[in-house]
């Protein structure tokens, strides 16, 4: 599956959002938008996906796949799936929780089966790369050797430098969205309605009364 398929079944979902004033997580802004929320519940879409991810680490003895929760969990667990199912060796799928110090802990037992194992990061839609780069180093911490970073979407231009020089950060798509400051958005200049059904747009009309 090249880029253009996994743009094309992004945009059958309903995940690629257009022409609209968008206020990302990073406070910028923006005309479009990646809504991974749209492809999860269409489990067919996204096992496919998935496999994709799976199929490109079958030579790299993965032990363990490990997401950030909430979205990423259904990530893991079907990617793990596909890997399993390829390889006729059981591949565990796991998840790391936020803490209140917006950091990262894999816990629940799971950080049992993390130590010296072959482990993949997956994640939906990378921007700052933040959440992504706290799971690989929760991983590390455990002593489980993060091989790879595998994300349905770049939307940020992240390296693996960004995301603690993870050996290869891949992607299914790679995006490049305009995003502005606020003070320099021609949207919010000109008053173009901030769409408030996805990213922060509701926080931000909210903290601007």
């Amino acid at each position: 599956m090249n880029e253009q398929a996994v743009l094309e079944v992004l945009g059958r979902v309903g995940a690629v959002i257009k022409d609209s004033h968008i206020v990302y997580t990073s406070g910028k802004h923006g005309t479009a938008y990646i809504n991974k929320d749209a492809v999860y519940p269409h489990t067919g879409e996204i096992s496919k996906l998935c496999r994709v991810i799976a199929e490109r680490y079958t030579g790299n003895n993965i032990q363990v796949v490990i997401a950030p929760a909430i979205g990423g969990v259904i990530l893991s667990q079907w990617t793990s799936h596909h890997l399993t199912e390829i390889t006729g060796v059981e591949v565990l799928g796991v998840y790391a929780e936020k803490t209140e110090d917006d950091t990262f802990v894999i816990k629940r037992g799971y950080n049992n089966l993390v130590p010296g194992k072959n482990v993949l990061v997956v994640e939906d839609v990378l921007t700052t790369g933040g959440s992504a780069k706290k799971v690989v180093e929760a991983a590390r911490a455990l002593g489980g050797n993060v091989v790879a970073l595998a994300v349905l979407c770049n939307r940020g231009g992240i390296t693996p430098q960004d995301v603690s020089d993870v050996p290869e950060l891949f992607a299914l798509v790679n995006v490049t969205l305009d995003a502005w400051d606020e003070d320099q958005c021609p949207l919010y200049k000109d008053g173009i309605p901030i769409n408030t059904e996805v990213g922060k747009g509701r926080d931000f009309l909210a903290r601007k009364g």
